[in-house]
């Protein structure tokens, strides 16, 4: 699978803060990531440093597994990291023909991507009209003209009403369902869970966890195991009872539990099957509970 951005051991100081720690994290083609975390754990920053916008303090970056220059791979990049900023007296699609124009764009994405987000027929009224959820999607639109591979949005829900939240989220279903592969920052626990397959979660500049959305949501926990066989290991697990879900992902084997296992217990069973476990972890937070956990004691000067 391509991977679109790796991260590794990126560090960000504003003198004496320390804003982000060692955060490493990738992302493949096709998926949905979330960044998760409250005010000040970093989301932000880690944006704003592989959008070339904040110098890092350390670490390394690349797009598109280093084979294009920062310079150039952005031009594959859509993102949203701050309001929507359009001439409040040009309509909404004589905003979006001169962002083609800027960025020599064919004026025919216009009409495509005002249709995408719901927005053709106001696209003759002024921006200065529209609602606080219009202008977010009508940004959106702006950052998909130039048909990017992966779009980056920071709090894309952040100050809307429900009915505008509902909206966006249907939006970007809809995109990634379209193969464009999305990075969104949220502190909303909700939204990740709704919108992303994969999350990342920070809390005072550093990761706590990086995996599978299911894998933290998972009520009883879910083990992540490997063997020098895994198709005979998933075929042996199928038939234990506490197995819910089984899935595979870049070699390793990642077990939902749908009633309580511990890893001995598991470990003991494989073994009277005659399968050897090479790797065994297990995660025992839910979403829910990582969440309460990453908000405590936080620091708020930090992203």
């Amino acid at each position: 699978m391509e991977t679109i951005l790796t991260i590794e051991n990126l560090n960000k100081r504003y003198g004496r803060i320390q804003a982000l720690k060692n955060v490493s994290f990738s992302i493949q083609k096709g998926r949905v990531y979330g960044i998760l975390g409250p005010n000040g754990s970093g989301k932000s920053t880690t944006l704003g440093i592989v959008l070339n916008v904040v110098n890092k303090s350390s670490g390394n970056y690349r797009w598109f597994d280093g084979n294009v220059e920062t310079h150039e791979a952005l031009k594959k990049v859509g993102a949203i990291i701050e309001r929507p900023n359009f001439y409040p007296y040009m309509t909404a699609e004589q905003n979006l023909k001169l962002v083609c124009k800027i960025k020599n764009i064919n004026y025919a994405k216009v009409n495509e991507k005002l249709e995408l987000v719901g927005l053709s027929e106001r696209k003759d009224s002024k921006f200065s009209t529209f609602s606080l959820g219009m202008k977010q999607r009508l940004a959106i639109a702006s950052a998909l003209l130039n048909d990017p591979e992966i779009l980056i949005l920071d709090e894309p829900t952040n100050g809307l009403d429900p009915q505008g939240i509902h909206q966006i989220r249907d939006i970007i279903k809809k995109i990634a369902s379209q193969g464009t592969t999305i990075l969104l920052a949220s502190h909303l626990l909700d939204e990740v869970e709704k919108v992303c397959s994969e999350v990342v979660v920070l809390r005072k500049g550093e990761v706590l966890y990086c995996g599978s959305v299911d894998g933290m949501s998972s009520n009883e926990g879910f083990f992540e195991i490997s063997s020098n066989d895994n198709e005979v290991l998933k075929s042996v697990l199928s038939n234990l009872d506490a197995v819910g879900q089984i899935k595979e992902e870049e070699g390793k084997v990642l077990v939902y539990l749908k009633s309580e296992l511990s890893a001995s217990e598991l470990n003991q069973f494989l073994f009277s099957k005659n399968v050897v476990l090479n790797h065994l972890v297990k995660r025992k937070n839910s979403l829910e509970a990582q969440f309460l956990e990453l908000t405590k004691n936080t620091n708020p000067k930090s992203n």
